[in-house]
């Protein structure tokens, strides 16, 4: 009998010990959970959206390339847009020159030259006139080949300080903000999932 009343003792301790660090723990989450959290403007960095900086940009960069990438604070991309258009004006001027020796050399033959460089000394023709017409055709399409990749490059950089000034302007601002989120549904005893759109101004 004194066996029952010491377990029955004993489980009884246990038990109210059990609920007090149950109402224990539930103040201290309730206490928590309604403490606000506060968030000092100082600390929040917010910039002015200029709507003509991307015109800016591409307008720089169509003056004179580059431009636009120093603009936006991009400095590492300008040698890139210099050497991608110069690599192109290289080519085409090359290509160029090229195609200048082979047609004056043709058109000293059809006059009736034969000191021409694709000739000797004695003026027997290294190339013949075929070989001549067939040299400017190639540079002629070598040359309008860098003179279009040139462009491109050209529109590319154009293209670039455009899109890269949009998005230094884009918002990521915790005032605009699209999250999922869960409730617990106390009257159905049930959780809610949806989606929250908070646009603050």
């Amino acid at each position: 009998m004194l066996n029952n009343h010491l377990f029955f003792g004993i489980l009884c301790i246990i038990s109210s010990s059990f609920s007090f660090s149950q109402n224990e723990s539930d103040s201290i989450v309730s206490t928590i959970e309604k403490e606000p959290v506060l968030i000092n403007d100082a600390f929040i960095e917010k910039q002015e959206i200029d709507p003509l900086r991307p015109s800016k940009a591409a307008f720089y960069s169509a003056v004179l390339p580059g431009a636009g990438q120093f603009y936006n604070k991009k400095y590492w991309k300008i040698p890139i847009v210099w050497g991608a258009i110069g690599t192109g004006v290289y080519f085409y001027l090359r290509n160029d020159k090229q195609y200048d020796r082979y047609r004056d050399a043709y058109k000293r033959r059809l006059a009736g030259f034969t000191d021409d460089e694709f000739s000797d000394a004695n003026g027997n023709p290294l190339i013949s006139n075929d070989g001549l017409i067939r040299a400017q055709q190639q540079f002629r399409r070598n040359k309008e080949v860098s003179l279009l990749v040139t462009i491109g490059l050209y529109a590319l950089n154009i293209i670039d300080a455009n899109v890269d000034a949009h998005l230094l302007q884009f918002n990521v601002d915790e005032n605009l903000s699209f999250s999922p989120h869960y409730q617990y549904n106390q009257m159905e005893n049930s959780g809610d999932l949806g989606l929250t759109l908070n646009f603050k101004f």
